[in-house]
Formats: structure tokens, sequence, C-alpha cells
């Protein structure tokens, strides 16, 4: 894997960059669909070729559980099992280990577990972490780290980043391939000190990208942000930067400001199966009645297939009657969305105009024509407050 900045932007800390992997070239900023057990839910590799993704996400914490990594690697690994012909990125699993599994004990030795699937028990360290990513054989692997949940004590905190930078170590350690590359996660909770101490001990080891993890997990958006802040500085220009499991899109546009370069969430999946589409102008929940006769597409403005094809109203059909079809619609959809916001703030980074696009991104969405609470959506000068562009 190859990364090179090709432009930093003077108003922000953005840059365009390009990511070079045996399975093709990304540019960045980019958002990352996750396929968390091989597919993204009711979407095709080449659903996701054609809406112009080129990396996704695999869990290596669920693959290890169903069907397991080794029989992956009797399929000749993720590629040839998924038939996604793209990158991959396969998540250690640490993050669904402590927030999924029965029973989690950590010690520095590892973590024992109980599956979420059937309540066996498991053992995983960052030696078997790092063979389960071999044998998946994805692209980018992310080395194993200890996630906490926030709020928590500062003891705890510090405690989870000392962990985080002994398993980081070992995981470097115990490689064998020399074909797939390493990112660093860095942990610290909400505290600027351990974050900063983090960033820094894991920069140490000199790992190929580095994430920002431990964040999306029940803190405001402006204490995500003040994290990114204090973060984002210390991790070389040089290689890339991925904020772990955040997606909202007013999230990408910020994470972006801040000199983030990949990104992933299920939300436009999860939105698209729960009939919340992403629009120019804000989000249409598609179960309203107010859509039974609407003739319209989701987004006037929109250029994806549904949008070419569809009604609201015959979406609003078939979600109401639970026709598989509405989740797979809705999801391609949504990452067309995804995949388009990205484009934009690629080029708004390439004008130096991020911050003029990024409040008109949240002038539209003061437009919507759908009715959000005031806690989803805070609007532009809550926004401002929050991302600390004021």
């Amino acid at each position: 894997m190859e990364y090179s900045v090709q432009q930093a932007a003077g108003e922000t800390s953005a840059r365009l960059g390009r990511l070079s992997t045996a399975h093709g070239a990304i540019d960045t900023p980019a958002f990352m669909p996750v396929g968390t057990l091989g597919p993204v839910k009711g979407i095709d590799p080449a659903d996701l070729e054609q809406l112009g993704f080129g990396l996704m996400l695999n869990n290596a914490y669920h693959l290890y559980l169903r069907p397991g990594h080794k029989i992956v690697a009797e399929m000749g690994g993720l590629h040839r099992f998924t038939g996604w012909p793209g990158a991959i990125l396969t998540d250690s699993g640490g993050f669904q280990i402590f927030s999924l599994a029965k029973l989690c004990k950590v010690t520095d030795e590892g973590v024992s577990f109980q599956s979420h699937i059937d309540g066996s028990t498991h053992f995983i360290t960052p030696e078997t972490a790092i063979e389960i990513e071999e044998a998946l054989g994805a692209d980018i692997m992310m080395a194993f780290d200890h996630c906490v949940a926030l709020p928590a004590e500062k003891t705890v905190v510090r405690d989870a980043v000392r962990r985080t930078t002994l398993w980081a170590e070992r995981c470097q350690a115990s490689r064998r391939r020399t074909d797939q590359a390493l990112f660093g996660i860095v942990q610290g909770g909400l505290d600027r000190d351990l974050r900063v101490t983090s960033a820094r001990e894991l920069v140490a080891l000199g790992f190929e990208g580095y994430a920002v993890g431990g964040l999306s997990v029940g803190e405001s958006k402006a204490e995500m942000y003040a994290m990114l802040d204090v973060t984002v500085p210390e991790l070389p220009a040089s290689k890339p930067r991925y904020l772990m499991g955040v997606g909202m899109p007013e999230d990408l546009i910020e994470g972006a400001a801040r000199g983030i370069d990949l990104f992933d969430c299920v939300v436009p999946s999860r939105h698209g199966r729960t009939g919340s589409l992403f629009t120019s102008f804000g989000r249409v929940v598609i179960k309203q009645a107010r859509y039974l006769r609407d003739e319209q597409p989701i987004d006037p403005a929109c250029g994806c297939p549904v949008c070419a094809r569809y009604s609201r109203a015959y979406l609003h059909h078939l979600f109401q009657v639970k026709e598989m079809l509405s989740s797979r619609l809705n999801t391609i959809h949504n990452l067309w969305y995804f995949a388009d916001l990205m484009g934009q703030v690629r080029s708004a980074i390439a004008q130096g105009t991020l911050r003029s696009f990024r409040d008109e991104f949240y002038r539209s969405r003061n437009q919507a024509l759908t009715e959000v609470s005031e806690a989803d959506e805070p609007g532009l000068d809550g926004h401002r407050r929050q991302a600390g562009w004021d």
C-alpha cells in the first residue's frame, strides 16, 4: 500500500490524497461501505463498483465466528470469497468484542469472551488477531486495541491506552505477510492528554496508517470534534488517517476539514433498511403517509439509479409491505448519496472552498422538507458551535 498527499487546503486542515493498493487506487477523503459479514446487506459487489466505491470494510470478529477465518483462507481470501475486486480493510474486532460479546474479560495477555451468537468461549490475543486478519487477506488490517465505553474514569481510559500500545507492539511483531498494511488505532477516550499520548506512542511504532478509535460511542459531536482537533495534528502527514465508525454526513465534512482521509459507518445501509433516506435537503422518512401519492423521486437533484426510476409513492409502498426490494433500493440511494457527498468534499478541497461548502450544506439542511428533531439536526448555528468553526 502507498499513500500520497496530492493537495492540502489552506483554509482548513483538509487534504486530497490517493491510497494505492493491490486492488486499486482510492481518492481521499473517502467513505468505506461496511460489509460486516462480507457483503453490504442486500448489495452486490457490482452495485458498489457502479456507485464508485473502491474500498470497503469487513469485520474480522464476525468473520472469525462465521464462517471462520481458516475457511475464508481456504476459499482464497476475502476477495475471492466475496467476489469483491476492490480493496478491503478489516477491523480487528476489538470494538465488537467489547460491545457485543458476553462475559468479556480483558487482561494484558488478551481478551476472553463468549460469542454473542452461540455463547461459545474464545480467547483472542494481539497475535491471534493478526493471524485472523492475515488469513482473511485484506489489503489493510487494523491492530488489536482496547476500546472502552464512554463515559469512563480516567484510570480506566489510561489503562486502555497503555494496553493498546502494548498490543500494538505485539501486533507489529507478529506480522508474517508483507503484502498487507497495518494501521494503529489511537485511543484515549475524551481525555486530551491521553489522546496525545496514545498517538505519539503509536507513531513511534511506525505503522503504515493511523486510525482514531473510541469515538461516536455516546459522546457529543462537540466532544468528538475536540478529540479530532488534538489527535490529528499528532499523526504523520504522510500517512493515511482513518476515523473509525463515524459516518453521519456532517461528520464526514467535519472530519475531512480536520485532515481525516478515511471513514466507515453502517449509516447508509442501516438507515436505508429503516426507510431513512439522505437527500440534498435533509432526510426523507419514506414510511410517512405524506408519500403515499407522491410522484417525485426521493431527491429531484439526485443522480442515482433509484431516483431515476422510482417514485416516493412506490418506495413508500415497498417499505409498508416489507418487500425486500425496499431495503436494497433505499441502500443503493443512500450509498450513492455518500459517494456523491465525498466527491463534492474533494472538489471543495481542491477549489479551496470547503468552508463555504460546509455552510451551504447546513443551510440546505435547515430548509429541509422533512420534520427532523432538533436533537438530530441542530441546524447551522448549532453545528457551528459543536464543530468549533466560529
